[in-house]
């Protein structure tokens, strides 16, 4: 692996060098200051449109300096963008548009120690709903040392100050950065070009940061409130949980926009980028070959005083190839995962002949982008055992609901070979195994977080080592596929968990939290179902070396799984909650083979017969 990374990163440094004198531009020199709160968007587009037409691919570098640059949606780039993964409403309003670009980095200049620390770097602050960074058709770019935020966050932090259960009512405290009114008692919020009254919340313990023990989504006092003072607010919310000195996100489920975004890119390096907020995912990634994250950071300001970062996941990669890697990042208060890698299934909805179908885009966030080219490999899945067919080709695949690509639904696709006769209605998926990427994530710090630590969907080599995990509140790691809900493909083949650290996970329940590590496919009919979804072919999942600090019973669950390793970890009881899972076996397999667990250490021994269960 790390001889493929260095070929990768050769590949990297020689398209931003080229053999070519690189090419500084300050933005200084373009009227681009900072700390001024004036609105640099068109300045900034203006001098990448110099840089693209000057320089015509050869390496340059667009140099901002120390301080804040605000962009506003006012003059903002439109660009019509389908986001895997997000709300398909468009426009988009685009702080900086990067499109076509080749060898371009953009850094925020070091202070005199050479620190690029969020106390000292650049910060691109949004000032409204906006995508503050889209990268469209780039390669051998870089985004390096740049903080991105907001002035408003969408998502609203408060302070319970005062909780009278008795009387169901809770008094609490709005941030100060926040704006809001209150219309026939709706506690409502909003910004430059956006409105809405909050419907969730996530509750934050003041002290340690981490998510309340057991109230994973909550409902929030934002109906027939009273304003006792300005920013002090007192509503009708009983929830003995929520304690005075607890800290509330209180949100909704939109997720218009990532922070940044990355389409049909190559060569891409992100370094020492932090996103302290974005109303989507920190970083979205869709049809693009080699990422490279260094540094990379998902996490609250410091001084700002909030608990939350971004709306859903800190990073998402979808139907991407090549190599993702990301090392020594830092991610906490995101509202799903710090890292989801899969493919989207279409589903086929309509077999014209023999060699054609239609697959259509199923879940309402996954539509209109790239899904495939001729001359792909593919193999097809039956959706509700999750088994799949042999391989096949695509010989030619064109929009079929659409004329053109952007906003389409549905493909028209001819394959190589002929098709199964089985395969003509609903009950399949489309698996594309052309954009599955290798992983490496490693010496990453993942805390703090909604829902789940890190999500794995890929055939390919996938590494996580040397990671901590540290109060993830659900799963710490989870091996998913689903064909039946989310449409996120696929089966995992080699995976290695080694040398992580996981310290009380499953405080809360979300979805597939089964064990502290849950490898858990949507399989609607597993006592049908024949093969195995997971592993096979002397290949699965290999978890070793690792340390579990955990509060309660579950370690490992899999489901569908043909060869687990579990061995040399060590497992350390605590009493920092009280269990509560409904999972009390160390192990729960359902349908699982050639599974070896060896040499382990646990706290309070192991019982084989109580700890072991199998299903199936």
């Amino acid at each position: 692996m790390k001889k493929i990374l260095a070929v990768m990163f050769a590949v990297v440094a020689a398209l931003s060098c080229a053999n070519e004198e690189k090419r500084i531009f300050l933005a200084s020199d373009y009227g681009i200051v900072p700390n001024t709160g004036k609105d640099v968007t068109k300045a900034v587009a203006l001098v990448l449109e110099k840089i693209k037409s000057e320089c015509d691919g050869k390496p340059a570098t667009l140099l901002f300096d120390v301080g804040e640059y605000d962009f506003y949606p006012d003059s903002a780039n439109v660009r019509e963008y389908y986001i895997s993964n997000h709300d398909q409403d468009n426009p988009k309003l685009v702080a900086i548009a990067l499109e076509g670009m080749k060898n371009l980095i953009i850094k925020g200049k070091e202070d005199e120690t050479g620190n690029v620390s969020e106390h000292t770097g650049t910060r691109f602050m949004m000032n409204g709903r906006m995508l503050p960074v889209a990268m469209i058709d780039c390669e051998g770019c870089e985004l390096k040392g740049v903080q991105i935020d907001t002035r408003v966050p969408q998502i609203t932090q408060v302070e319970v100050l005062e909780n009278d259960a008795d009387k169901g009512y809770i008094t609490y405290r709005v941030e100060p950065q926040a704006r809001y009114k209150i219309v026939d008692g709706r506690f409502i919020t909003y910004g430059n070009n956006w409105e809405m009254q909050p419907c969730a919340g996530i509750a934050f313990d003041g002290k340690t940061g981490h998510l309340v023990y057991r109230t994973s989504d909550i409902a929030v006092g934002v109906s027939d409130v009273e304003e006792v003072e300005p920013y002090v607010i007192k509503a009708p919310w009983r929830d003995e949980r929520l304690i005075p000195g607890t800290f509330v996100a209180m949100r909704s489920y939109y997720r218009p926009t990532p922070g940044i975004f990355l389409s049909a890119c190559k060569n891409i390096k992100l370094e020492n980028v932090v996103v302290h907020y974005a109303e989507g995912m920190g970083l979205l990634a869709q049809t693009c070959e080699n990422i490279d994250l260094s540094y990379f950071s998902v996490a609250p300001r410091k001084g700002s005083g909030r608990f939350y970062t971004t709306q859903a996941d800190a990073t998402h990669f979808s139907s991407c190839k090549g190599i993702i890697n990301s090392e020594k990042g830092y991610y906490s208060g995101m509202m799903d995962d710090a890292i989801n890698v899969h493919g989207t299934y279409l589903r086929v909805v309509h077999r014209i002949d023999n060699y054609t179908l239609v697959g259509r885009y199923m879940h309402p966030q996954a539509y209109g982008f790239y899904w495939g080219g001729a001359g792909d490999s593919v193999q097809f899945v039956r959706s509700d055992v999750m088994e799949v067919t042999v391989p096949n080709r695509v010989a030619e695949i064109t929009p079929f609901d659409k004329e053109q690509l952007a906003g389409c639904t549905e493909f028209k696709i001819k394959f190589e070979q002929p098709l199964p006769q089985d395969i003509a209605n609903g009950n399949y998926g489309i698996e594309n195994l052309e954009w599955t990427p290798e992983v490496v994530f490693n010496d990453n710090v993942v805390t703090n977080n909604r829902a789940r630590g890190a999500l794995f969907s890929t055939p390919k080599k996938t590494i996580v080592e040397n990671n901590f995990f540290d109060h993830t509140s659900g799963t710490a790691i989870l091996l998913c596929g689903d064909c039946n809900g989310w449409f996120e493909t696929g089966a995992c083949r080699n995976v290695v968990i080694r040398k992580n650290r996981f310290v009380n996970s499953l405080t809360n329940m979300f979805q597939f939290t089964n064990a502290i590590i849950s490898i858990y496919p949507e399989i609607p009919n597993l006592a049908d179902q024949t093969k195995y979804f997971h592993g096979g072919e002397g290949k699965g999942v290999v978890i070793e070396e690792n340390l579990f600090e955990t509060f309660d019973a579950p370690i490992v669950y899999a489901k569908s799984l043909d060869g687990l390793v579990f061995r040399n970890n060590k497992i350390v009881q605590n009493n920092d909650f009280e269990p509560f899972h409904w999972n009390n076996h160390r192990f729960l397999f359902e349908r699982v083979v050639n599974v070896v667990i060896e040499n382990n250490e646990f706290q309070g021994g192991f019982d084989k017969e109580k700890d072991v269960m199998y299903r199936f």
